[in-house]
């Protein structure tokens, strides 16, 4: 991500992956705005709060810390290196012949 990604206000970011919108058609005709915009809007129908993608997974969210980023790959790390040492154990079932398919 360039720097100029990571300035980006977080309405410019959300609006750039394509939020959704979100309907209330209880009390009259969709009154959507044409596109997402800065300021909150007092219709019924509204796009979705930017603030979702601090939680989505998306390029620009999530926690771009390096302790995040520390944390995740410890966490693939350890899952990796137990996929791995499961796929040994039955390699050497295999091969003793107490696991024939």
């Amino acid at each position: 991500m360039s720097r100029t990604d990571k300035t980006k206000p977080l309405w410019v970011r959300h609006a750039e992956h394509n939020p959704r919108p979100l309907h209330d058609h209880r009390y009259g005709a969709c009154d959507l705005p044409p596109h997402p915009t800065q300021e909150d809007t007092d219709t019924r129908c509204r796009w979705e709060s930017p603030h979702t993608l601090l939680f989505g997974h998306t390029c620009c969210a999530g926690c771009n810390v390096r302790a995040c980023n520390k944390e995740r790959q410890q966490m693939v790390k350890a899952d990796n290196r137990k996929e791995r040492y499961a796929g040994r154990r039955e390699a050497r079932r295999f091969a003793n012949g107490a696991d024939s398919d």
